[in-house]
């Protein structure tokens, strides 16, 4: 078994419950443990703008899974939740992203890890601080990066928790 980390939002429907519903598919998935899930934030979108704001978490998971498995598990998931890909960065019921895989760097036409954004985003980086603050993203920790960017970015910890 290796760590992984996933990237989970919405905002469509329920969303804290479309989350809720993602976790507990990937836990029971004989591949999947998930180990410890970040509480809820709601933030801006990013890209597409006329849509409601989203809800992300991060959850740190050990799988047996190869990436390209873990991958096929997560869009399998999305469609199984009713993900439909219309617009680039739109609204979604879900979206789950795999930004790290066993400290690995994987750069196919289906999977780049680390994900190529993460460090640009306040929300990944922030719920990804919370559950894994000394995580080493380029060179520094995650907790650096979610600080600088809670200062430039809008994101509003929910007090929620999913897992």
């Amino acid at each position: 078994m290796v760590t992984a980390y996933v990237g989970l939002g919405s905002n469509q429907g329920d969303s804290p419950e479309n989350i809720r519903q993602a976790l507990r598919k990937l836990d029971c998935n004989p591949g999947v443990s998930v180990q410890e899930v970040a509480g809820l934030y709601k933030t801006a979108p990013v890209g597409y703008l006329e849509q409601d704001w989203f809800v992300n978490t991060v959850a740190r998971i050990e799988t047996s899974l190869s990436p390209d498995g873990l991958l096929k598990l997560l869009l399998t998931i999305e469609d199984e939740l009713g993900r439909v890909r219309t617009i680039r960065w739109g609204p979604r019921t879900l979206d789950l992203d795999l930004l790290l895989y066993a400290g690995e760097v994987i750069d196919s036409p289906e999977l780049t890890v680390p994900h190529p954004r993460m460090q640009e985003r306040a929300f990944v980086m922030v719920p990804l601080a919370e559950i894994a603050p000394d995580l080493l993203i380029k060179g520094q920790r995650a907790e650096q990066i979610a600080k600088i960017l809670k200062k430039n970015q809008e994101i509003v910890g929910t007090g929620q928790k999913v897992w």
